[in-house]
């Protein structure tokens, strides 16, 4: 599709900068205050021809989620009355850029062909690739039925309930088909679940003089930690027929306790994630995981524990409809990047299952490379190469054409 190929290459330098303002204003979450880079976002599509929606979540619902402020933003871009809808959806939350960083986070700088910045690659380039792919169609003329939808959402860090599963349940839109941001060399089929949890140990306080007056939290957390620790062993054996995915696992993030050094633990609060294979049962999982604490306590004489679920994200598993999404963007990819493309999942969960959840067939593919770890994402010097986005714009723009073409 050379004239495609030849929009998207007059509009890149455009394209670059579009991105770089995306990164220059920040989106840490937490806190998660991202309406100003919502309001910006609009601003740019706008002045490129775009009309945009601004869905502001209530105040209240995205301080209870622990959160400052969520506007959603959805283009709607209609060809034809007829014909399917597809949506592509890019999140602008990211993690805070933490240290070591040799490039500015929020600088948007471009050394050696790489644009360096929090978001850079995940998932602010899809912002990019997704508008300047339907930029591309609209200016192309060709006979197209149907309608794109962006979707830009600012919730996934947070489990993206206020952000496409906002939209989603506000009845706001029901696409045919999805594309989510992801990387250039693959076309994600599936991904794992996941599950978090607040873990609360109860003792008792005391003098460090008197320990034997006291019941010390933290020693029994250091036994449930040994558990937990130990139960990676099991889930190594439970292997994932999903290339991509290997096992699940367990992480414990963080830990919290204790008031000062002179004084027994009364209190540890441990938080703790793990991930679910798509072969899991959500509830199984869970049911596991408190016996295995729930036992694990009984054995700490005075402790007390209280367990909490602080979030349960689903796995999503290949689907049968949605083969003609995949096969396209496989073809174009491959021709685009003169190599195969294959299929995958991959162990991180992810917005899409707010949408398959819902029926709609989908598939993950935006500009990146070929592995998180090469691109940075959520590390110090987090970046982009920009014949990446180049030409993962083009491989979006032929899949949209191929998906709404007109009949013949």
């Amino acid at each position: 599709m050379p004239q495609l190929a030849a929009l998207i290459a007059e509009n890149f330098d455009a394209e670059v900068r579009f991105l770089q303002a995306l990164v220059r204003v920040p989106t840490d979450t937490p806190p998660g205050n991202n309406a100003a880079h919502a309001y910006r976002t609009a601003e740019l599509l706008t002045e490129l021809g775009f009309t945009v929606e601004k869905h502001n979540v209530p105040a209240s619902v995205v301080h209870a989620a622990g959160m400052q402020s969520v506007t959603n933003l959805i283009v709607r871009h209609r060809f034809t009355p007829e014909g399917p809808t597809v949506a592509l959806n890019a999140h602008g939350d990211v993690v805070p850029p933490g240290e070591g960083w040799t490039h500015d986070p929020y600088g948007g700088e471009i050394v050696d062909g790489r644009l360096y910045g929090r978001a850079a690659a995940v998932s602010k380039s899809d912002f990019a690739t997704y508008t300047y792919a339907l930029l591309a169609l609209k200016q192309s003329g060709l006979p197209l039925r149907g309608a794109v939808e962006l979707h830009f959402t600012y919730d996934e860090e947070f489990g993206g309930e206020l952000g496409p599963g906002w939209l989603l349940a506000q009845g706001l839109t029901k696409p045919d088909y999805l594309i989510a941001a992801g990387f250039s060399y693959q076309v994600v089929t599936a991904h794992n679940g996941c599950l978090q949890m607040e873990v609360t140990l109860h003792g008792l306080a005391s003098h460090a003089a008197y320990p034997h007056t006291g019941v010390d939290a933290l020693q029994a957390a250091n036994r449930l930690l040994t558990a937990l620790y130990a139960y990676n062993d099991v889930l190594r054996t439970r292997l994932s027929e999903v290339p991509g995915i290997t096992h699940p696992y367990l992480n414990v993030g963080r830990i919290e306790g204790g008031s000062n050094t002179n004084v027994v633990p009364g209190k540890v609060v441990l938080k703790l994630d793990r991930r679910m294979i798509p072969e899991e049962d959500p509830a199984a999982v869970e049911a596991e995981v408190r016996d295995l604490i729930a036992s694990t306590v009984a054995a700490c004489p005075g402790i007390t524990v209280d367990i909490k679920r602080l979030l349960l994200a689903r796995s999503t598993k290949p689907l049968a409809s949605a083969e003609p999404l995949v096969a396209a963007l496989q073809r174009h990819a491959s021709a685009v990047f003169g190599e195969p493309i294959p299929t995958s999942g991959t162990p991180l969960y992810t917005d899409v299952r707010l949408y398959t959840a819902r029926g709609i067939p989908a598939a993950i593919y935006g500009a990146g490379p070929r592995t998180v770890l090469e691109s940075n994402a959520k590390r110090a010097d987090e970046h982009l190469v920009l014949d990446d986005l180049k030409r993962a714009t083009e491989v979006i723009a032929r899949t949209l054409v191929d998906l709404l073409q007109a009949p013949r």
